[in-house]
């Protein structure tokens, strides 16, 4: 693990309790990155479907896993309070399963995040999701002091949409992107602090904050 000192976000990990098996996220977790390469490396979805808008699984399983180190790393070096991605690995019960992405542009005075995230398809259906996008929300309204969160997701990608209805994000509006040379329609989603706070919560654990915090949001205690 890299000292705190050295990368703020080193000790940041978030923790939801489950009886199936607890979900904890953790940044600056080089063995984590690496495991979760392999994961790539067997599959994230279907042949026959993209759920996302950069096609980064297209290609072999050891591309894959190249990929998926790169945009772990970028994102532990290309940081300012201005514009940052907190990219969590995510296990399950112990066992790598995923990543789970927080990020925001202009956060000190926005206070808006975005969120991303995929799992290994030998991990899907167990209802993870749902809780590890609750462990960032958790964190960036709660530990950040964000007013705002978005989500996006193809029409043809009911799971991920599923999630963010289930967290109780409100539709806000479609767009048309290109993908595979086609047209195809991304769902915008927002959640406001508000909605948030007056929805169903889940107990989260959160470690290395203070770090984190001061490095993002400089100023806030």
């Amino acid at each position: 693990m890299l000292p705190v000192d050295l990368h703020p976000f080193a000790d940041l990990r978030l923790v939801v309790p489950d009886p199936e098996g607890d979900v904890e996220l953790r940044t600056g977790d080089l063995d984590g990155v690496v495991e979760l390469a392999a994961v790539a490396a067997r599959g994230v979805h279907a042949p026959d479907a993209m759920p996302f808008a950069n096609p980064w699984t297209d290609g072999e399983p050891a591309e894959r896993a190249r990929r998926t180190l790169r945009r772990q790393l970028s994102g532990w070096s290309g940081w300012s309070p201005e514009a940052w991605r907190l990219d969590f690995v995510v296990r399950r019960g112990g066992v790598v399963v995923g990543t789970q992405s927080l990020e925001a542009n202009g956060f000190p005075v926005l206070r808006e995040v975005v969120t991303g995230s995929w799992l290994g398809l030998e991990h899907q259906g167990r209802g993870t999701g749902p809780l590890m996008r609750a462990a960032v929300l958790h964190l960036a309204f709660e530990g950040f002091g964000a007013v705002c969160a978005r989500s996006e997701a193809y029409l043809d990608n009911p799971r991920s949409l599923g999630v963010s209805r289930r967290l109780g994000y409100r539709e806000d509006g479609q767009h048309r992107s290109v993908r595979g040379g086609g047209v195809a329609v991304q769902q915008r989603l927002r959640l406001d602090v508000a909605d948030w706070a007056a929805g169903p919560r889940r107990q989260v654990r959160l470690q290395g904050v203070e770090a984190a915090r001061a490095a993002l949001v400089p100023g806030v205690p």
